[in-house]
């Protein structure tokens, strides 16, 4: 950034300015103009695809799926033991400790990894490996893993959607464009979803109903787990996925929950 420099008396105050400006507000407003156009065009895919804090909760959501047949603790019932692959997975209580232990895991290695942002991170990890963290950083990483643990046992994908401000804005964005990447149900096969049971809805990490229209599903991920379920479901009897990816024409429908009809030119009058 020039700091340095300028305390020195190396360089002006004006070349030190252009130089925070250059090579620190520049590179994160293009970034996050970056960021926000993606979304716009094509939804949370940073969310579904490159953030850690999601990685989590598809773990921990499995692990718990795992141990109680429900990914959230905040489910009413178990959801159905027959997998879309066609296999029966039973609950079984010896995954719990499991469960604990990954949060718990989760949760220390973010704590740690937010105090190496504050501090050095040699200094961090040399105190920890050697046992001589101060008062101060073992009460940080204490007080973070205790929430973080919190975090990730009760509100792992409710913080996805409503508590992650890079998450809501992505989301914004997309809403803001009815034609932007979105999964679309074809409705004219509906009935086809009978001799399902709600296989797309059950594998969802976010908890939504990927057959609804956009505004219902405003906090997907873009993770693509429904359009894989509906694929495994539907091909042993040899038939296309009803749930695919769909954009522009064929988005607007999903947006406005009706069919998009064409346009016919009007006919002109003879004279």
């Amino acid at each position: 950034m020039g700091i340095d420099q300028l305390v020195a008396g190396e360089i002006s105050s004006t070349e030190a300015a252009a130089n925070i400006f250059l090579r620190g507000f520049l590179p994160l407003a293009l970034a996050a103009a970056g960021l926000i156009w993606i979304a716009w065009r094509f939804g949370r895919l940073y969310c579904g695809w490159l953030c850690p804090h999601f990685s989590v909760v598809e773990t921990i959501n499995r692990l718990m799926f795992r141990a109680s047949g429900k990914q959230s603790i905040w489910e009413k019932s178990p959801q159905p033991e027959l997998q879309p692959n066609g296999l029966y997975m039973k609950p079984d209580r010896r995954f719990w400790p499991l469960t604990w232990l990954a949060a718990l895991f989760f949760a220390f290695l973010w704590a740690v990894s937010f105090l190496t942002y504050l501090l050095p991170p040699f200094e961090i990890y040399h105190n920890l490996f050697h046992f001589s963290l101060t008062g101060n950083q073992a009460r940080f990483i204490g007080a973070g893993t205790g929430l973080l643990f919190i975090e990730f046992m009760f509100a792992r994908h409710l913080f996805c959607r409503f508590g992650c401000a890079v998450g809501v804005f992505q989301s914004l964005a997309w809403m803001a464009n009815n034609r932007g990447m979105v999964v679309g149900f074809d409705r004219s096969r509906a009935k086809l979803c009978g001799e399902c049971n709600n296989a797309c809805d059950n594998v969802c990490p976010m908890r939504l109903k990927p057959r609804s229209i956009k505004r219902r599903m405003f906090t997907c991920t873009e993770c693509a787990q429904c359009i894989t379920a509906c694929e495994t479901v539907q091909k042993p009897f040899a038939r296309q996925t009803l749930l695919q990816w769909v954009e522009d024409e064929a988005a607007i429908a999903v947006a406005t929950g009706r069919p998009v009809t064409s346009q016919k030119p009007k006919s002109q009058p003879v004279p």
